[in-house]
């Protein structure tokens, strides 16, 4: 008997959970069966694949050099269906894109309503999650495309600058450097209350690390998760944050403060899987984003 798609599945998902109980309920199949099925193709290879001996199933050295030909495989396979269902037209298919955390809050809203007006028959899956996790995601074949910065970057992983963005101070209404027109010494942060971003962000460690260069340590009085409470809080109070100067576009009621010394500046970039498959949507989002970032003014690299 040859080893069938679905044997490669059941081996990946008793390789993902390290149990076969688990594994059935995920595949949706009995644990007898799935062990029945698992042992056939052993048979099938003629070696064993799975050590069950300890309290968990771990891979053999057979096993951990088979699983990545059926994963390379799997991958392979479910980008042909892709590309048979792609519609050169895009009047249907599906783009995945995920972006890193900050890029909700002045990127993707324009980039995806763009893209939806001109093809609305494409589903378009949008995700936020760090960049680590994009590249990764990436590689597995999970998305299609990527918004992150410039990094040292996964092998496998193909990077297209797009623009390059500058942080500047922001503050709102209430803060009294509001018509400030000159730009503000780093040193002076320590006298202003500040509300940044949670240390879990890349662009916190990017804010932190200018700060340390320069030996400021700021008075932070809110932290948070997310961008869209920042720029209600920095409206709302006297607190200031540190934020890309694109988000102040959409906020007229926030102004940006240029720092001096200016935070470095970062290259935003377009991931997408090196020699991967590329969908008309991927190509159609890849054409529609340069082309809008070229138009608003974003600055170049």
């Amino acid at each position: 008997m040859r080893p069938e798609l679905r044997h490669l599945r059941y081996l990946l998902a008793v390789a993902e959970h390290a149990n076969f109980t688990r594994a059935a309920e995920e595949l949706r199949i009995s644990q007898p069966t799935l062990s029945q099925q698992i042992r056939q193709l052993e048979k099938s290879l003629g070696v064993q694949l799975l050590d069950r001996a300890g309290r968990t199933v771990r891979l053999t050295d057979a096993g951990q050099t088979y699983v990545g030909y059926a994963q390379r495989a799997l991958h392979e396979l479910a980008a042909g269906e892709r590309a048979v269902a792609d519609v050169q037209d895009l009047s249907r298919g599906r783009l995945r894109l995920a972006v890193t955390p900050t890029f909700t809050a002045y990127l993707t809203g324009p980039l995806v309503a763009g893209f939806h007006a001109r093809h609305p028959g494409v589903t378009v899956d949008v995700r936020e999650m760090t960049q680590d996790r994009i590249e990764a995601d990436l590689l597995d074949d999970r998305l299609d495309l990527g918004i992150a910065f410039s990094a040292a970057h996964l092998p496998g992983i193909d990077a297209t600058a797009l623009f390059t963005e500058t942080l500047s101070l922001v503050v709102g209404p209430h803060h009294p450097d509001t018509g400030r027109a000159t730009p503000m010494p780093v040193s002076e942060l320590p006298e202003h209350h500040l509300a940044l971003l949670s240390e879990d962000f890349a662009t916190r460690r990017h804010i932190d690390q200018h700060f340390a260069a320069h030996r400021v340590q700021p008075r932070i009085a809110v932290e948070a998760n997310s961008v869209t409470a920042l720029t209600e809080i920095v409206r709302r109070t006297p607190l200031a944050t540190v934020l890309p100067d694109a988000v102040t576009r959409d906020h007229p009621h926030l102004t940006p403060i240029p720092l001096t010394p200016a935070l470095p500046s970062r290259t935003v970039t377009l991931l997408r899987r090196e020699g991967g498959y590329r969908s008309a949507a991927a190509r159609a989002f890849t054409d529609q984003a340069t082309q809008w970032i070229h138009t608003h003014g974003y600055p170049l690299v």
